[in-house]
């Protein structure tokens, strides 16, 4: 029975052990005892108590002593807390050291709670960054299309990181700048002799104000010669006009035929009431015959004279028409 007490109490005293030492970083309080970071062992439980990883915190903040350093540990819990990278934050503070970069705790930390890259800013600080810009398309005051592509050497700027603009301002104020120097040049031959007459006219205008970097230097890499866009507007506006001249004569044409089908109707009405009126005229001499005003001698010489007329009339058209024959 004394055995299986002094198992069952060995295997209680392991099992004890294990929950301790898993709740209770033993060894992280070790380390930071021998690197000089004086934190109580009860601390690290209030972490634990409080769902903070006791890593999270004492590993950059050993970093940071061992960097020359003096952060508060509370501090560092608290950046944690508010959902920042705090090992970021160390390095950074670490780097900006190094590189004679005034930058203190509290502002390093409001630039990674604002979502910056704080470690990414200071080595941008120390090693400036080149953004290239695509392909931008600008018309000149004669009508030739240049394209360019710039290279932008940029710094970031620490006391604007918070709230300044990013890499897409800086993208679009670039792209506005080239737009308006080629577009206030007389000919692209101006700007493609002297191209850094645009990177002249940008660096002039201050485009960085608000943005969270400096501009250095703005490069031209490329330009090239594009479409003649004047021409071709001038193509467009003929063609256009073209379209408008054939659209107004196909609208007199139509009203000339339209005119024409209006008087063809109106020779065909009168032929039509000829023929009407040629209809009654049987009619009449039958009405007269019933009346008597009309007799039968008077009929017969009014065919006569019908006929003579009809002859007199083939007669004078076979005169008319015999010349044209010889």
């Amino acid at each position: 029975m004394q055995v299986l007490l002094y198992a069952v109490l060995l295997v209680a005293l392991i099992i004890f052990l294990a929950i301790f030492f898993s709740f209770v970083p033993i060894g992280l309080w070790i380390s930071a005892i021998a690197s000089g970071v004086r934190v109580g062992l009860f601390q690290l439980v209030a972490m634990r108590i409080r769902k903070v990883a006791p890593s999270r915190i004492l590993n950059p903040m050993i970093k940071a002593t061992k960097a020359g350093l003096i952060i508060n540990l509370n501090k560092l819990e608290a950046h944690y807390l508010a959902g920042g990278n705090v090992d970021r934050v160390v390095n950074a503070l670490i780097a900006a050291q190094r590189a004679g970069i005034p930058l203190d705790f509290e502002r390093a930390c409001a630039i990674d709670l604002a979502g910056r890259d704080v470690l990414n800013a200071v080595q941008m600080s120390v090693n400036p960054k080149v953004i290239e810009t695509p392909i931008i398309a600008a018309i000149a005051k004669d009508g030739i299309e240049l394209r360019a592509k710039a290279r932008v050497t940029v710094r970031a700027n620490i006391d604007r990181l918070v709230g300044g603009a990013g890499e897409e301002t800086i993208i679009a104020r670039i792209g506005e700048g080239i737009v308006t120097t080629v577009g206030s040049a007389t000919s692209h031959k101006d700007v493609l002799e002297n191209p850094d007459s645009i990177s002249q006219t940008v660096l002039n205008k201050g485009l960085d104000a608000g943005t969270a970097f400096e501009i250095l230097s703005i490069d031209i890499a490329d330009v090239d010669v594009g479409r003649n866009v004047g021409a071709q507007l001038q193509i467009d506006q003929a063609e256009a006009d073209k379209r408008i001249a054939q659209a107004k004569a196909e609208e007199r044409r139509a009203m000339a035929v339209a005119e024409e089908q209006e008087k063809k109707a109106e020779v065909q009405g009168m032929r039509a009431r000829v023929i009407e009126a040629e209809a009654e005229v049987p009619q009449a001499i039958a009405a007269a015959f019933r009346d008597g005003k009309l007799g039968v001698m008077d009929y017969y010489n009014m065919q006569n004279v019908i006929s003579d007329t009809r002859m007199r009339e083939s007669i004078a058209g076979g005169a008319a028409e015999q010349p044209k024959q010889n």
